[in-house]
């Protein structure tokens, strides 16, 4: 096999699940019409998970052209062997970047900055084919910086963007409540109902199940969490917005409040790359300590 070959392997595969999420989609929504529940707002919703493929494809195509050519320089000045592109390798380099997947994903969900960015794929309080390909404009980043060293395994930049693009591929699929619970593939693969509770915003259900492909990461990691009760989709915070412009920017106004809030450096690291709520709890506690501090000053003599 040469780039071209991966390439077009690529594009199959993201077709394949293409079809198949439009086929889930268009029962999808005959079931909520024909049941009586396809509401305005579920309507409006769906449009603007979709609207968000506007600034995600804009900046992907930067972000992802850039990384590209880095891969590119690095790979020709930096790594002296090759791996081969055959059957094994796409199943290593596969198996590799759903590993790799599941360390972004969770830091995406742990780090404030990059959260900003992936809680545009939660900010949905339904659950359905469209939040599969609803985004954040600047996500690919992250996954452009996590696949680095596939370069240095020596991947060729074609198979590495094939391995990224596959194992998102396969999650058009599991955004769906249409398919139930799949027995004994649930302990192995990440499912509908295991990616139903990754979209929880239940406490039991928060930072959970983080695999792409693969759900044995989280078992191995201590992330796992059965679906037991259905999920309450959505943010742990009040966001129910179906204004697209909204949804595109997501956490993104709330980020840059804090900023401005933060009044040392440890408040504006806090803020940054601290885990989504912490900065909010430090800046409770930092002006509970100064009303103290007040108090106290005017019981002094």
């Amino acid at each position: 096999m040469n780039a071209d070959s991966i390439e077009q392997l690529g594009t199959s595969f993201d077709e394949v699940f293409t079809v198949i999420g439009l086929f889930i989609l268009a029962i999808e929504i005959l079931k909520s019409f024909f049941s009586g529940r396809f509401e305005g707002r579920k309507f409006l919703d769906m449009f603007a998970s979709i609207s968000t493929q506007i600034p995600y494809l804009l900046i992907e195509v930067f972000i992802f052209s850039s990384f590209y050519l880095a891969y590119e320089y690095l790979a020709a000045n930096f790594v002296t062997w090759t791996v081969p592109i055959t059957a094994v390798s796409i199943v290593v380099v596969l198996l590799i970047a759903d590993f790799i997947y599941y360390w972004e994903h969770r830091f995406a969900h742990e780090v404030r900055l990059f959260w900003t960015q992936h809680a545009v794929h939660h900010s949905s309080r339904f659950m359905n084919i469209t939040v599969a390909v609803r985004f954040g404009p600047g996500e690919g980043f992250l996954s452009g910086v996590f696949h680095l060293p596939l370069v240095f395994l020596g991947f060729t930049p074609e198979l590495i963007l094939f391995a990224i693009l596959a194992v998102q591929a396969y999650q058009v699929w599991i955004h769906t409540e249409l398919i139930g619970k799949l027995g004994f593939l649930d302990n192995w693969l990440n499912t509908p109902a295991n990616h139903r509770v990754h979209h929880g915003c239940d406490e039991k259900y928060i930072d959970k199940n983080y695999g792409g492909i693969l759900i044995v990461w989280d078992r191995l990691f201590g992330t796992y969490q059965k679906e037991e009760e259905t999920p309450r989709y959505g943010l742990a915070t009040d966001f129910e917005s179906v204004n697209p412009f909204k949804v595109w920017l997501s956490e993104i106004p709330k980020l840059i409040a804090n900023v401005k809030q933060a009044q040392t450096g440890d408040q504006l690291w806090c803020a940054l790359f601290g885990k989504p709520g912490e900065f909010e709890l430090l800046l409770a506690q930092a002006n509970e300590a100064n009303r103290a501090i007040s108090h106290n000053s005017k019981l002094l003599p």
